[in-house]
């Protein structure tokens, strides 16, 4: 079936890696990058699913990659996991171009972050596998794939054209799903110089072949050791399913929602009243395989009826699509002492996430068994799942290396800051970089890569343009004072935004688009979840710290130890709070015990670190709230939507904005009570210093 898609997308200037113009491409990339010159690739996910944009990549013989942007749609045009064409993150590659001395023609390549010919062929199969009764997947789709979208996506060389203003489609060379997933996070990570062989896993909901691949990276080659050709026998789809059907929310935004449930539910294996049904939806085969039961699962036949009659039995029926997010149907943990069947909800997430973990245990540990590797790389959305990469490191101990290999060694980890589809686009660059023979990449340590940070005339004209706000240009201060006094707001109770630079890439915020609150108080949490997100009481707040408080107050794995305990820069990896950290920051301890550190460091975030060491000297804990600056919506991209979410939320205090000038500035609402003006002249008169213009 592949054959005449190939020739059907070929003629639509779309091409496979395999192709001979794709070929005719790297060999002549590659004889650039022989000669010393420099080469830029830009990758792009315009397939029709879920989290479009473009990334763009510089490629050079000695430097190898090194990642310039990566645009995610969403957080331009405010749809949250857009699957739209991402004009606006293609207008935005532009503008950075122009300040590079760039024009679009310099661009040497443009990598696709999906094979489409693979992808249809893989739901074609699906359908047909199970047919009849999966005809139905035709009328009632997958929530990841539209079928009008996908049609979209087979014209994507024709929008990439108009949208750069060229008179003719650029040519777009597909890469598989999966590897470039796995290439980018290896690549990134800081087992990358290892000569060591390194584990890759890629999960998600569904990949252009399969829902599960394994791959090994060892001295600059990757080599796919095993995919599962389904797209239904998948983990990603499974708790999508229970975590909507169950929790009341759509699919991508019910699984975090549903982790976090969990951590209030019956987590034990043995008193657990659903998980000795639920486990049986996957059967773990002796070769490390994981295949979904249709006897419970419905869902690979009809996603509108997802659960059988036994299935129903063990966990109760479905939340139909018509009823999520519902109030009366959604699950709420503040309902816990007046909806008699909450517990019982809290116990099902439970289950589901102990499920899950036992899957993700199987895959792992085979994999561990035929390769004898102790390093391991996480990527796909299944990467989000936090605790479940934690659980990874508890288990794979030193005991079970002892054990299972008699060597002296423990697991090692690391998650890329854009596990899921948010990063698909950088992965194609990444990926077409890869083919072009470039073996070396520069290894990620932050995140501050979406967009251009914002100019002094665009916040000056967002500011000016809204008369609901009012705010103090406190000029070029130094960042000293500037982060000593929001300190001082932290300490008061106050609640507010920092929004500078370059924007977070990714689905967490980490200091750049940040919402900030102080960890010792126990009611921040309350306040911030119900007054400024308008969000579930289930939520947990992320703990912002300095390295030095995480050790204080966590206990961080040796296995996350790489590269000064870079696996917890990111919030996609949870720890075991210390006895000591419930009494002293309770606003980022989950029910479980556990938070979802990010490490700040002085070198990739001055601000932010200056301000949590100011923390250290006013509250006495180098810690603080960090949630994303967001309110029904992505994450505040330009100055415009920094203001728009201060007004939307009635709890924010303000915002704290700096230019790429490096000129900052107080902001606040002039409709709604606020602190902040009071703060700074109290602060002022403490501290004998002066940011007011």
């Amino acid at each position: 079936m592949q054959r005449p898609l190939e020739r059907y997308f070929s003629k639509r200037n779309i091409h496979r890696a395999t192709s001979d113009y794709a070929g005719q491409r790297f060999s002549a990339i590659r004889e650039k990058l022989n000669r010393g010159e420099t080469v830029y690739l830009a990758g792009i996910s315009a397939a029709g699913l879920h989290n479009t944009g473009v990334a763009l990549v510089e490629v050079t013989s000695t430097n190898g990659v090194r990642l310039l942007c990566n645009n995610e749609e969403e957080r331009f045009s405010g749809q949250k996991h857009t699957d739209r064409f991402p004009t606006h993150s293609v207008a935005e590659l532009v503008s950075l171009l122009d300040t590079m001395g760039l024009k679009p023609q310099d661009i040497d390549a443009w990598l696709s972050a999906w094979d489409q010919p693979a992808l249809y062929a893989a739901f074609a199969r699906t359908v047909l596998e199970e047919a009849p009764a999966s005809l139905s997947l035709l009328r009632n789709r997958m929530p990841q794939i539209n079928l009008k979208l996908l049609d979209r996506g087979t014209r994507a060389a024709k929008h990439l054209g108009r949208a750069l203003g060229l008179s003719s489609p650029v040519p777009l060379i597909e890469t598989a799903h999966h590897d470039n997933h796995a290439w980018f996070s290896f690549a990134t990570s800081p087992f990358s110089d290892s000569g060591d062989p390194v584990m890759v896993v890629v999960l998600d909901g569904l990949g252009d072949q399969g829902s599960i691949s394994l791959y090994r990276c060892q001295r600059g080659e990757m080599t796919q050791v095993f995919c599962n050709d389904s797209v239904f026998d998948s983990l990603g789809v499974f708790y999508s399913v229970l975590s909507s059907t169950q929790g009341g929310w759509t699919w991508l935004s019910s699984e975090g929602r549903y982790m976090g449930a969990a951590a209030y539910g019956d987590g034990n294996r043995a008193t657990n009243r659903y998980y000795a049904g639920l486990k049986s939806i996957f059967d773990l085969r002796p070769d490390g395989q994981v295949l979904l039961n249709r006897d419970l699962a419905n869902w690979p036949r009809n996603i509108g009826i997802p659960y059988s009659r036994e299935l129903e039995r063990i966990v109760g029926p479905p939340i139909s699509v018509s009823d999520m997010w519902n109030p009366d149907a959604m699950l709420r943990v503040e309902d816990i002492h007046h909806r008699e069947d909450t517990q019982d909800r809290l116990d099902k997430a439970a289950a589901t996430q102990m499920v899950f973990e036992d899957a993700l245990i199987h895959i792992v540990d085979h994999f561990i068994r035929t390769t004898g590797s102790a390093r391991l790389i996480v990527s796909g959305g299944i990467g989000l799942n936090a605790v479940g990469n934690m659980r990874l490191l508890e288990h794979f101990d030193e005991a079970y290396y002892r054990r299972t290999l008699n060597r002296n060694e423990r697991l090692h980890l690391w998650v890329p800051p854009t596990p899921n589809d948010s990063g698909v686009a950088i992965g194609a660059a990444y990926m077409g970089a890869y083919l072009c023979g470039a073996r070396t990449a520069q290894k990620i340590h932050h995140a501050f890569y979406c967009g251009t940070p914002p100019r002094d005339a665009d916040i000056r004209a967002a500011l000016n343009a809204t008369k609901e706000v009012e705010w103090l240009s406190l000029g070029r201060a130094e960042p000293e004072a500037v982060s000593d006094f929001m300190a001082y707001m932290t300490a008061h109770n106050g609640i507010f935004a920092l929004y500078q630079g370059a924007a977070e890439t990714g689905p967490r915020a980490l200091g750049h688009r940040s919402i900030l609150a102080n960890p010792c108080n126990p009611k921040t949490r309350e306040n911030l979840n119900a007054r400024v997100k308008y969000r579930e009481a289930i939520r947990p707040l992320a703990p912002m710290l300095t390295l030095d408080a995480a050790k204080r107050f966590f206990d961080l794995s040796d296995g996350a130890s790489d590269d000064s305990y870079n696996a917890y820069n990111y919030m996609v990896l949870t720890a075991q709070a210390r006895p000591e950290a419930r009494e002293a920051i309770p606003a980022v301890i989950h029910a479980d015990g556990t938070g979802r550190l990010q490490i700040v460091r002085a070198n990739t975030d001055p601000l932010t670190h200056a301000y949590l060491r100011s923390l250290g000297r006013r509250i006495g804990v180098e810690v603080a709230v960090n949630t994303s600056f967001n309110v029904a919506g992505p994450i505040a991209q330009t100055p415009q939507h920094a203001i728009d979410t201060l007004l939307r939320s009635k709890g924010l205090d303000g915002v704290v904005m700096r230019s790429s000038e490096g000129v900052f500035y107080a902001v606040w609402s002039a409709v709604q009570q606020s602190r902040l003006p009071q703060w700074l002249d109290a602060w002022q008169d403490e501290t004998g210093q002066r940011l007011k213009n």
